[in-house]
């Protein structure tokens, strides 16, 4: 059959059930809406007995469903985890020289906070382009670490902690946003450890979360970096830790209607079994896609090893001859109307590649994605490569 005679695909029927396939903020929790925040504290002062009883809540559950040892502290602090990465560097860095794995856009960010913003003088960067990870094993454990464990916008994570020494002199800063609550951290590797509720949960906005190991209390309360701490950055008073801001009692004010919706979240968690079952509706929907883009001859993983995929925000390169044949302005142009397309349609919205990243889909797989929306989502991006095509 030559080309020309070759049907053209027919408009799915079926739309999904949840368009949103967003990687941050992120798709509810399957079931949510507004009611769900009916019972949040508002009116009252966070420092009220009942409103910190529920910021106390977010922490004791997030530990439950986190598995969170029983030594590691646990903050809600201001500005997502781009604020609790923030308040980590500008705290503990500097006491050793620091080395940097960066390798898609918010670790690149990191890079740039570390050299050009603080006054750092000894720093290494480890980095690797768009869909591949830096040799991680050139990290000097003797040496403090800032590193993502899961590339969000490049769709490339850290497969494991192997090689994360026990005996490590350094500390680990983890941004784990996109990772928690999908993907299993092993947390005696990890020092500092950052996220955003909007992102594997669904949460709103604005409010980051900081876990903090005993290694790095120490440094808290052993070392007092040469430049000054904002308020929002201070996590020690006389030499000693905070310890009420660790209890639920936050720097700023918190949206009590957040801090209910980021409860919902965790109540669905344990519904549903915990991490375990977290973990396995994220893979599950990889999975899907993993089949697709086998039998697919357009489509392909940005990330470029299997064990490196994300199952999260799962990033993708067009390979179609006569799409890689464009210039790359063109390319840019063909994967916007793609986009555009979904979004018209209602199948799919705000799919298109983080700005930084290479022309091409970003499609959100996180524990709150349903695995029959992403069934329902595949046709329609073949349907929708067709159209784009002319």
């Amino acid at each position: 059959m030559t080309a020309q005679t070759i049907p053209a695909m027919a408009r799915p029927a079926t739309k999904p059930n949840n368009p949103c396939f967003s990687s941050g903020p992120c798709a509810k929790r399957p079931g949510w809406s507004l009611s769900a925040l009916s019972a949040a504290v508002v009116g009252r002062s966070h420092r009220a007995t009942l409103g910190k009883q529920r910021l106390q809540e977010v922490i004791e559950r997030t530990r439950e469903v986190l598995t969170i040892p029983a030594d590691y502290r646990i903050a809600i602090v201001p500005a997502s985890d781009t604020g609790a990465v923030e308040m980590a560097m500008w705290s503990m860095l500097g006491a050793r020289g620091v080395d940097i794995a960066a390798w898609e856009s918010f670790g690149l960010g990191w890079v740039t906070d570390v050299t050009k913003q603080l006054p750092l003088q000894d720093v290494r960067t480890l980095t690797a382009d768009y869909g591949h990870l830096p040799d991680l094993t050139a990290w000097d454990a003797a040496r403090d670490l800032v590193f993502t464990w899961n590339g969000t916008t490049s769709g490339v994570r850290v497969p494991h902690g192997d090689w994360i020494p026990a005996d490590r002199e350094g500390l680990t800063f983890c941004d784990a946003t996109s990772a928690a609550f999908a993907m299993e951290l092993p947390w005696e590797k990890l020092d500092v450890t950052t996220w955003s509720w909007q992102k594997v949960m669904g949460g709103e906005a604005a409010h980051g979360m900081l876990v903090l190991s005993p290694r790095a209390v120490e440094r808290l309360e052993s070392y007092t970096p040469s430049w000054p701490l904002p308020k929002l950055f201070r996590m020690t008073k006389a030499g000693k830790l905070t310890e009420d801001l660790f209890e639920g009692s936050t720097i700023n004010t918190p949206s009590m209607l957040c801090v209910e919706d980021a409860l919902d979240g965790l109540r669905w968690a344990e519904q549903i079994g915990g991490l375990p079952a977290l973990c396995r509706r994220s893979q599950a929907n990889l999975a899907l896609f993993e089949a697709w883009v086998d039998g697919s001859p357009w489509i392909d993983f940005l990330a470029v090893e299997p064990a490196t995929r994300s199952s999260t925000s799962i990033c993708f390169r067009i390979v179609a001859d006569w799409y890689t044949a464009l210039a790359e302005t063109d390319q840019a142009a063909k994967a916007k109307q793609l986009v555009r397309l979904m979004e018209e349609e209602q199948v799919a919205y705000d799919i298109g590649a983080y700005r930084d990243a290479p022309p091409g889909l970003r499609i959100w797989g996180g524990s709150t994605i349903e695995a029959s929306d992403v069934e329902l989502l595949i046709p329609w991006l073949d349907w929708g490569f067709e159209q784009i095509r002319s």
